[in-house]
């Protein structure tokens, strides 16, 4: 199976909902490689990199994103993978 890259942005009700958290739990559940970040605009920006058919899964979790959470909205583009290691949480940019 392919190794894709999903650079995704996510707005809406998604900082202080513990949704990084929620990534990153989910991403090392399904063997995601890739981190996540706040950004000063208030959206949350990350990167998912493995199997297609995970990644996918992995990025419909992330439109629903935690309980507290709104997700008003999600961009996602695709990129050559480039072979993270491990998920991790990012400083805030």
């Amino acid at each position: 199976m392919a190794t894709v890259r999903a650079h995704f942005s996510v707005r809406g009700r998604v900082q202080g909902v513990g949704f990084r958290y929620f990534t990153r739990d989910h991403a090392l559940a399904l063997g995601i490689n890739g981190w996540v970040r706040n950004r000063y605009d208030g959206t949350v920006e990350g990167v998912a990199e493995g199997p297609q058919e995970k990644v996918e899964e992995f990025l419909s979790l992330c439109r629903q994103g935690p309980q507290l959470a709104h997700v008003e909205g999600m961009e996602v583009r695709y990129e050559e993978p480039q072979g993270e290691k491990g998920f991790t949480i990012r400083e805030t940019v």
